[in-house]
């Protein structure tokens, strides 16, 4: 397992987290690529349950080496009040790397955040608020900080100067006022650097050396790919590139460098915030899925939108992510249902669509073309650890999904817990 991206094939919460996490086991490095703290990954270790927003989900594991790589919109403060929860519950993050060309999320990005959703009125599409988008936007417009920059804080005022005349600008445009200002932007940035600087370096160059050495390298991505910014529910995205081909620019990887994939699909959907959702349950049993599967934010505490599990958008982003191997999580909270039903394509103004449509409009208006397959009664337990334990009905509806997607499930989810994992032979190289 040289090198390998673990990519949500959904709109997130598919528990890449605790794939992460066990995969982590056996590698040598694990690297943030994307997206910053408006992603959540939850880690139960059964009397613990820790919370990663930007730190990779392996800081539990000895030995790995945690990188946030240039990709990811760094949020110190954020990051800073990670790092100490984990060292609270007892795993001081030792070895962690933070690439000096990562930007900064800054206290007006989260203010401007806030300003932009508010001024869109019923246009909102349902941000974190935690700046991601305003910091990702200063990037390509080139008036941003980077992490680097902590390095060198007293030579910072001019730039800091410029930045706020430009926010108070724009935050005077959308109707509001910014709070921030030179003084306290400069005395965060000293803050940050006290903290953060023995951190922070060429993670680039670390990470392709881990790979030159023949180390195991794992890709952490922070969203689902129904998210990503240009392949995505436009505008009901995320700000940043999530699908493989972004692992490259993310982290500085040398694209000679052979990555393969491990699709996170969760055995049914769920969405947070606003955009199109086709196979939204609105019912007792999407009342079942949000108990049942805990469906709320890890990072925005917002109950989920919980549906059928949609196969004609999941083979989209298998098309996108070339992933040819998936681990399906969650496949417990399935147990007790009667009957369940997977959307296989879509209709709208009675044709059926041949590819997924890119037009939100669009998207609002289809119909789901559903399979339907008996549940099982079961409740998975932790005694179930084999693929033969599995109740027939749990198989025959894992066996659709791989011949639909045309994929392996190599790894299958029963529980949230490490040990709640059965395991189908080894990842294909």
């Amino acid at each position: 397992m040289p090198a390998m991206a673990i990519v949500g094939l959904q709109w997130g919460d598919e528990g890449k987290g605790k794939i992460t996490d066990y995969l982590s086991e056996i590698a040598d490095c694990v690297v943030r690529f994307q997206g910053g703290a408006n992603a959540g990954h939850t880690v139960d270790l059964g009397r613990k349950t820790l919370k990663f927003h930007q730190i990779p989900s392996c800081a539990l594991h000895k030995g790995v080496t945690a990188v946030i790589a240039n990709g990811v919109a760094l949020d110190p403060d954020e990051l800073i009040r990670e790092m100490r929860t984990l060292r609270e519950k007892g795993f001081p993050v030792t070895k962690l790397a933070v690439s000096n060309r990562a930007h900064l999320v800054m206290p007006y990005h989260k203010e401007l955040d806030g300003l932009e959703e508010a001024f869109k009125g019923a246009g909102a599409v349902g941000t974190t608020r935690k700046g991601i988008g305003p910091c990702y936007a200063d990037k390509a417009s080139r008036i941003g900080f980077r992490a680097g920059d902590l390095l060198d804080v007293a030579s910072l005022t001019e730039r800091v100067e410029t930045a706020i005349r430009f926010k108070k600008a724009y935050a005077s445009a959308l109707n509001g006022a910014l709070q921030s200002d030179v003084q306290g932007i400069m005395k965060k940035l000293h803050h940050w650097s006290g903290v953060l600087s023995s951190h922070i370096t060429d993670t680039s160059s670390l990470v392709n050396g881990f790979i030159s050495r023949g180390k195991s390298v794992i890709f952490e991505g922070a969203h689902g790919l129904m998210l990503d910014i240009d392949h995505g529910n436009y505008p009901f995205v995320t700000s940043s590139n999530i699908m493989t081909g972004n692992v490259y620019a993310g982290s500085g990887l040398n694209p000679q460098v052979r990555v393969k994939t491990l699709g996170i699909l969760k055995a049914y959907a769920t969405r947070v915030g606003a955009g199109p959702f086709p196979t939204e349950l609105d019912d007792e049993v999407g009342e079942h899925l949000a108990l049942k599967g805990m469906e709320i934010g890890t990072t925005t505490g917002r109950k989920r939108r919980c549906g059928w599990l949609d196969l004609f958008a999941a083979r989209y982003a298998v098309q996108l992510s070339g992933a040819r191997q998936v681990a399906i999580t969650k496949l417990d909270v399935l147990s007790g249902l009667e009957k369940l039903r997977v959307a296989t394509g879509y209709t709208y103004g009675g044709k059926r669509l041949k590819d997924y449509p890119p037009s939100v409009g669009v998207l609002n208006g289809v119909v789901p073309v559903y399979r339907e397959f008996r549940g099982w009664s079961d409740q998975l337990d932790e005694d179930i650890t084999r693929w033969s334990e599995l109740p027939d009905a749990a198989k025959r509806y894992i066996s659709f999904i791989e011949d639909f997607l045309g994929v392996e499930a190599k790894m299958i989810s029963v529980g949230p817990s490490r040990k709640k994992t059965i395991i189908r032979g080894k990842l294909a190289p």
